[in-house]
């Protein structure tokens, strides 16, 4: 039986307490909400100032150590780490890869907030006069900024530290997994669980939010084509389809459908935009998007820690980069989780490059044509078009597409565009926070259907309740409170995934010796690990690797060969003296099997203050036992483990060729 099989007859689970408690505290929430509406809001309210008070700073600070720290990670010595086995392939091609990272930038909310944010920023900017010349350049520039690389950097962090620890760690792809090199083994329990249960809260959140701009919108787009009225009834109606559909997808499996039409919808939305711009005032909006580059770059350095410190616009900064970066901060773990599982096999710097690149080039061209089309319109003197997009952005969009030729045409592709960005973030949310609250044998499952439509079910719920609160600025409020938690999660996954990086760097490094430099620093951490009790012995820690690390990777190995149709197997050895060894065999043609066992061993080492275990290879030909063996690979990562056996696997080859 191969490695994948055992795991697979673990069974994948639900997480009980991440799952129980999260859907308790949305239905709380919900129930609240709905059943004392102006009590919620106040209270809303008054957490929504006090976090602005006391945390703004944390967040503005934190969006920008985010940036910093992906694009030291991509440009270091780690840029080169695969985020899997380093044998492994990319599973996409480039151009399939960059298509998903592109469509993962577009979104219901970004029609929204392309035409509202550019108005409402030239009309009442947060500081100077408005309706002015510098007024209408920064104005589609804080569009950019808030949903530019900030946030894509936000991803980038989720999506490699949850690609490196399934891919190439052997870890369930969870939040947790991403702190066990600080907290070890107690990600298992409860801090695990509390750790899950604020990314599923802050991913709800998140979600609903975007939900919630989207049923405004979408109202309004139908009835412009056919009259249906603005209100409660067709905006639950919409919130209806949305659970419905993610329950069909659940249930018949239509996820493939879905995603077709998906990228049907970034050719539909291009086209779109490439419509406003021919049939628009053309020769304008293109040296608007060079002038928006430009400004964007020489601002950026300013607006990344912008806290405006001595003259506060707590309104502005609650309704806008607060409110961003939490809405980026929620759906980090959504899109981490899918930049995952799309990019197995890049290395970091291609990961973080093509994520920061790829999507704000999409969302570049689309803000500075519809946000510069906005602003052009009203400086053409139609201030009735900029009252209406500031003070119900839901209708901004379609008031500006109506003065293009064939309206009712476009206006019907924009909202089949909306329609189907708005289910399909519905689909996909519930699938995430199912997977966050199931317990997952291998990266590649996903979470029962039950457990999907359960998530459906509770995102319906909670943006139903909001919209009763208080519509889409009470979602906005609600964002700001619940992304704290996790923002402070995501500091220790930075400080986790450096750890896992700069361990595996090390352990390379002493794969040839340990140098006499690093000797104070073994002996430090001998000091340490002896302070912390109980302290497994180097034989239970051996016995540990074995089981845990050991036999999954070289059953993994083995199935690699059995894709190069090569019969190899890897099993449990016992010998004699009751010792347990791992060994892969794999039949050659024409030659003796090749063989690699792995097995406990006994030294002591100069520099460290007591003996400890270790894990030697023995390599074999048949019966006959090979001259390359006994090295230690104790604490060899899943990775690593692979790699050395297919490295002596084709140098076991090299040798049969030339005896030949």
């Amino acid at each position: 039986m191969d490695a994948d099989n055992e795991r697979r007859e673990q069974g994948n689970g639900l997480k009980r307490p991440v799952f129980y408690g999260s859907v308790a505290g949305v239905l709380l929430v919900a129930l609240w909400a709905m059943s004392s509406p102006v009590s919620a809001a106040g209270t809303i309210g008054s957490l929504v100032g006090w976090t602005s008070e006391w945390f703004g700073w944390f967040y503005i600070a934190f969006a920008t150590a985010v940036l910093v720290f992906v694009l030291a990670i991509a440009f270091s010595r780690y840029g080169r780490v695969k985020l899997g086995p380093e044998h492994s392939a990319p599973e996409y091609s480039t151009f399939a890869w960059a298509s998903m990272l592109f469509a993962a930038g577009i979104g219901t909310d970004l029609m929204f907030f392309a035409v509202a944010e550019p108005v409402t920023q030239y009309l009442a900017p947060p500081v100077g006069e408005g309706e002015t010349v510098e007024a209408a350049r920064e104005a589609t520039v804080w569009t950019l900024f808030h949903y530019g690389v900030n946030g894509w950097g936000m991803y980038a962090l989720m999506g490699m530290a949850l690609a490196y620890f399934a891919y190439r760690m052997n870890m369930p792809l969870a939040i947790r997994s991403v702190l066990y090199p600080i907290f070890g083994r107690r990600v298992h329990g409860p801090l695990g669980d509390g750790v899950d249960i604020a990314a599923v809260l802050g991913t709800i959140f998140g979600v609903a939010t975007s939900l919630g701009i989207g049923v405004v919108q979408l109202n309004y787009g139908l009835f412009v084509l056919f009259g249906i009225p603005e209100g409660r009834a067709a905006q639950l109606g919409l919130i209806a389809l949305a659970v419905g559909v993610a329950t069909v997808s659940a249930v018949s499996g239509v996820d493939r459908g879905i995603k077709r039409l998906s990228q049907l919808n970034v050719v539909l939305a291009l086209g779109l935009a490439g419509f406003v711009l021919v049939t628009g005032n053309t020769a304008f909006l293109l040296n608007a998007l060079v002038l928006n580059v430009g400004d964007f770059v020489s601002s950026f350095p300013g607006l990344t820690m912008q806290t405006f410190a001595y003259d506060r616009p707590d309104e502005w900064l609650n309704g806008w980069t607060l409110f961003f970066w939490a809405w980026w901060i929620a759906w980090a773990s959504f899109v981490g989780l899918f930049l995952a599982r799309i990019s197995r096999g890049r290395t970091i710097r291609q990961f973080v490059a093509g994520t920061l690149l790829l999507p704000f080039s999409y969302i570049l061209m689309w803000v500075s044509i519809f946000g510069n089309s906005a602003i052009d319109r009203i400086r053409q003197g139609d201030a009735a078009f900029g009252e209406t997009a500031m003070n119900t952005p839901e209708r901004g969009f379609y008031t500006l597409l109506a003065e293009y030729p064939a309206f009712l045409f476009v206006a019907a592709i924009a909202t089949f565009v909306g329609l189907l960005f708005y289910v399909t973030s519905a689909d996909s949310g519930a699938l995430v926070m199912a997977n966050l609250s199931s317990r997952l044998a291998r990266p590649q499952d996903d979470a029962s259907a039950g457990v999907r439509i359960v998530w459906a079910f509770a995102t319906g719920v909670l943006t139903a309740a909001m919209l009763v609160v208080g519509g889409v600025p009470a979602l906005q409020n609600a964002t700001i409170i619940m992304g704290l938690p996790f923002g402070f999660v995501m500091v220790l996954v930075m400080v986790g995934l450096y750890r896992a990086l700069r361990n595996e760097a090390d352990r390379a490094a002493g794969r040839h010796g340990v140098l006499p430099s690093r000797r104070p620093r073994a002996r430090r951490r001998a000091r340490l690990r002896r302070r912390r009790a109980p302290v497994p012995s180097g034989r239970e820690r051996a016995a540990q690797y074995l089981s845990e690390t050991a036999r999954p990777a070289l059953g993994d190995a083995a199935a690699e060969l059995r894709a190069r149709n090569l019969a190899s197997d890897a099993r449990w050895v016992v010998d004699d003296s009751g010792s347990r060894s791992v060994e892969l065999t794999a039949e050659v043609d024409g030659g003796a099997p090749f063989r690699y066992r792995i097995q406990p061993g006994q030294a002591s080492r100069p520099w460290a203050d007591a003996p400890d275990s270790r894990l030697d290879v023995r390599l074999g030909a048949g019966d006959r036992e090979s001259e390359e063996a006994g090295y230690d690979v104790m604490n060899y990562t899943h990775a690593q483990l692979i790699d050395d056996v297919l490295q002596k696997f084709e140098r076991h080859l090299e040798t049969r060729t030339r005896a030949g």
